[in-house]
């Protein structure tokens, strides 16, 4: 069974990862780390995204509620949200309790919640420039995306580019390598997804703070 092969969370060994991550976050906005993602953890959820029937995956969208609309000019690639109902998704989400718990304490953010889906960019498949924050709602405060492609190649395209504001035109690449973690706020960098030349498979999540106080 895959359970066998997953070794338990543990906080302790994850702390220098969350100090440098709040350092990068307090310093630069954004927090860019290779190979970060404890391993058992993003091989749980690539094995689990792979066994995924292509049905469970929706075609995404943008907004919210009445302002929700599938917009493919703007965004081409297919989500599936993660409820913690398999050991992969609950292992993530309690990976991802642990480090809300130690940005809370380490930069007061009042990190409230987070909510995480699956994305699964086909070859051609994009997300053109964008915020993280829908238009009234300013609830989310950091946008969290951990890499699940195994050897991939500069070759293969695909970057995260995050640009450090509207008048930036360069922007960062990332390039989504396996176990790649990379976090920064979300209403402060506009970014984009560029087209991939194979599958491309990612998680994303977005920490937030409570809709009341936010």
């Amino acid at each position: 069974m895959l359970t066998k092969h997953l070794a338990p969370l543990d906080g302790e060994s994850d702390a220098p990862l969350f100090d440098k991550i709040a350092t990068d976050l307090r310093r630069d906005g954004f927090s860019i780390n290779a190979n970060a993602l404890p391993w058992h953890i993003a091989q749980a959820l690539l094995t689990h995204s792979q066994s995924m029937h292509s049905q469970q995956f929706e075609t995404a969208g943008i907004g919210r509620e009445e302002n929700y609309n599938v917009n493919q000019a703007i965004r081409s690639d297919a989500i599936c949200w993660i409820t913690g109902t398999s050991f992969a998704g609950s292992q993530w989400l309690a990976w991802c309790q642990q480090l809300q718990d130690h940005l809370n304490q380490k930069l007061f953010l009042g990190l409230f919640s987070f909510e995480s889906h699956y994305a699964c960019f086909q070859p051609g498949a994009f997300f053109k420039r964008h915020y993280d924050t829908f238009k009234g709602d300013k609830n989310r405060v950091l946008s969290v995306v951990a890499y699940l492609n195994k050897d991939w190649q500069q070759s293969d395209g695909g970057e995260l580019v995050l640009y450090k504001d509207e008048q930036d035109t360069k922007g960062k690449k990332i390039h989504p390598e396996f176990a790649t973690l990379a976090i920064f706020l979300s209403e402060e960098f506009p970014h984009e997804v560029l087209p991939a030349n194979r599958q491309r498979l990612s998680v994303t999540g977005w920490f937030r703070v409570n809709q009341f106080n936010g």
